[in-house]
């Protein structure tokens, strides 16, 4: 308990980190009814802006279930094609860029089964990500009257040079690629959550999980996400 009420105050931290990949998309999401009454109407212009939008952000989510970008692209194109079919019996009881997104969260999920052909040995050990510590235990102390206290603080982030590394382009690309690195379910909080912004419930309903599950898995998600970017901001790993 000690270490992960250690980390917790890490995780807006995180979380700013994370508009990194938002702010990338210059992109505005679109008026949900003015542009579900255009795409009913047939407006190509409209559907185009739609993917505009939110094209890379699908082909991300779908990257937390298939390895292949390739296989990923197919996957979003594939919903969109469920999108415009879809729009019909789209009801409005969520905001169209969850109902996008659950489609092609389904969509990918079904792919990457059919791609792996077997239920793998980690597919088996179930919410392990929600037992395990965010935080290295190394990192604290054992024994002595400073037990479970910082053996060696975090090395901070100020504004001098972490967060002008991560707005680089370098920056950039190793953030996606730690996110990449995650299991599944840490990789689909985390982008659906900080990297696309949507709120907790949605979240909730989309990956059937908890909110308490949610809160804990994003929490071990930005903790790793964090780690790894430790590594990049004091000179260590750089991305592929």
């Amino acid at each position: 308990m000690r270490q992960m009420g250690a980390s917790l105050s890490s995780d807006w931290d995180m979380k700013e980190r994370m508009s990194v990949l938002r702010q990338a998309s210059p992109v505005a999401a679109p008026d949900d009814m003015e542009l579900i009454v255009k795409l009913r109407q047939g407006d190509e212009q409209a559907f185009a802006s739609l993917i505009d939008c939110y094209h890379s952000s699908l082909v991300r989510l779908a990257l937390a279930h298939v390895s292949d970008r390739s296989v990923a692209e197919e996957v979003v194109q594939e919903s969109w094609i469920g999108v415009l079919e879809g729009l019909d019996r789209f009801e409005g009881r969520s905001s169209l860029k969850t109902w996008i997104f659950r489609i092609v969260t389904n969509k990918a999920k079904t792919r990457g089964v059919r791609e792996s052909r077997h239920t793998t040995f980690s597919d088996l050990q179930g919410d392990t990500e929600l037992d395990e510590p965010s935080v290295d235990p190394a990192l604290f102390r054992t024994s002595g009257h400073w037990a479970d206290y910082w053996a060696e603080y975090p090395q901070p982030w100020d504004e001098e040079t972490p967060e002008k590394c991560l707005l680089t382009k370098e920056g950039t690309a190793y953030l996606e690629q730690a996110i990449q690195a995650l299991p599944s379910k840490l990789k689909q909080i985390i982008i659906l959550r900080d990297v696309e912004g949507l709120g907790s419930k949605e979240v909730c309903i989309m990956l059937a999980v908890s909110e308490a599950n949610q809160r804990v898995l994003l929490h071990r998600a930005r903790a790793r996400v964090r780690q790894a970017l430790e590594h990049y901001v004091q000179g260590g790993t750089r991305p592929a």
